[in-house]
């Protein structure tokens, strides 16, 4: 393991290429600390003092952010209108033919695509960034506090000043978008991969410092365990897939002999990564807003729909909250597997290359034995997802950790999807310099 880490950086190329992932890394996490203009930053930080965790939607984003959306920081959006602007543009390919027909076109058709993201992404921006700032205004941005410094956020709350702090978030999620796509062309990995688990690692120490603070060193050795054992086991499941064999006839092209190879296809047990965490998360954050904005502000007693979406949907450890936050899981890994993975294309490319599952006839029969097989492994795929995003739930209901709990959720799935992915990628250019890899 060290000898293949002493090789990386006796490798020019690798040697360069990690230090320009670093070093874009660097600069990101600086401008995550970098507040907007016009923003009282000795307030922020007096409201982070008060409010040391965030549920819902907003805990979300904001461990997505690396902590920037609440510091109001010129990086305050992170990657997350990226991250919605792809999502959307998947399911467009759904019910918008001309997104399938550019998907089906190669490389072109890719290029294209990722254009319409970048532009989506900048309009994800301005939009989000808008609400931020009328949030922050407002004085609700750390929810209901009696804190006065989180009613004075802003210096200056003068239109020409929110729309600066606008462009300034705005032009700071171009920044990231162009950040990522230099690590993916120039460094290691996929770059706003990268950039998601530096945003997620960097809250780490802050999470378990505060756990060690408040709940003594006892607790915070349990939870280390804990998080070894949960780490472990998706790392497990992550690597987890059916192998559904695939032989390819002979085929003979004048004198040269083609096919007669033998393969699989790899349907892995989470094929649906940490995209239904991020719905289920979205969605359970609307009651709670609607509520929201239909409390009475003249101190009235709400309706009674709205005193039990605000005793069973704002806060996580609530039996109802989980049970719904599982049940969304599950049913959003279905919905996203069968967008992502479809039985029928993957059935015609093999027909069409002489392929087939030995004992299964090519065409139809092979797309409902992908599906039949699909459809099974997606269920323990999707309980592993939901469990796996009760863990911070779980902690808050236990040890009173917030819902950026590190060994859980969204962010453990991430940490080791990336990390996994990176080291890979690592070895496979070792190993093209007949160097031993990282991975045995």
């Amino acid at each position: 393991m060290f000898s293949a880490i002493a090789r990386i950086f006796r490798t020019p190329d690798l040697r360069r290429k990690i230090g320009f992932t670093l070093a874009i890394v660097a600069i990101y996490r600086l401008g995550s600390n970098v507040p907007a203009p016009f923003v009282n930053f000795p307030n922020v930080e007096e409201c982070l003092a008060q409010n040391s965790g965030t549920d819902g939607l907003l805990g979300l984003v904001n461990l997505f952010s690396g902590g920037a959306l609440l510091q109001l920081s010129i990086f305050a959006l992170g990657v997350m209108p990226y991250i919605t602007a792809t999502i959307i543009t998947q399911l467009l390919r759904v019910v918008i033919p001309h997104f399938e027909a550019l998907h089906k076109e190669g490389q072109a058709g890719q290029a294209r695509l990722t254009q319409y993201t970048r532009y989506l992404t900048i309009a994800l921006a301005l939009l989000q960034s808008t609400t931020l700032v009328t949030v922050a205004r407002s004085g609700q941005l750390f929810g209901t506090t009696d804190v006065a410094a989180c009613q004075n956020l802003l210096t200056n709350d003068v239109w020409w000043a929110q729309l600066l702090i606008i462009m300034a978030m705005t032009a700071g999620t171009g920044l990231i978008m162009w950040f990522a796509e230099l690590v993916t062309e120039r460094g290691i990995g996929n770059g706003m991969s990268l950039l998601i688990f530096t945003s997620i690692a960097a809250t780490f120490p802050g999470a378990m410092w505060l756990i060690w603070e408040s709940k003594g060193f006892e607790v915070f050795l349990l939870v280390l365990l804990v998080g070894i054992i949960v780490m472990a086991l998706v790392v497990f499941v992550e690597q987890s897939q059916r192998r559904i064999p695939v032989q390819y006839a002979k085929r003979m092209v004048g004198r040269r002999t083609y096919g007669g190879t033998n393969t699989y296809i790899p349907i892995k047990v989470n094929m649906a990564g940490v995209i239904p965490v991020i719905f289920a998360s979205s969605l359970l954050y609307i009651p709670a807003l609607i509520a929201q904005f239909n409390t009475p502000q003249d101190g009235s007693e709400p309706a009674a729909w709205v005193t039990w979406i605000s005793a069973n949907f704002t806060t996580g450890n609530h039996p109802v909250y989980m049970a719904a936050y599982f049940l969304l899981i599950i049913g959003f890994t279905y919905f996203y597997v069968a967008i992502t993975f479809n039985p029928v294309e993957v059935a015609d490319n093999m027909k069409k290359y002489g392929g087939f599952i030995p004992g299964i006839r090519a065409g139809r029969p092979t797309a409902e034995y992908l599906d039949y097989v699909l459809t099974r492994i997606t269920l323990p795929g999707s309980i592993y997802l939901g469990l796996i995003a009760l863990i911070p739930l779980i902690a808050l209901a236990t040890v009173g950790a917030n819902q950026n709990f590190p060994f859980g959720g969204a962010s453990i799935l991430i940490i080791v999807g990336v990390g996994l992915e990176t080291v890979k990628q690592i070895d496979a250019q070792l190993q093209q310099r007949h160097y031993e890899g990282l991975l045995r």
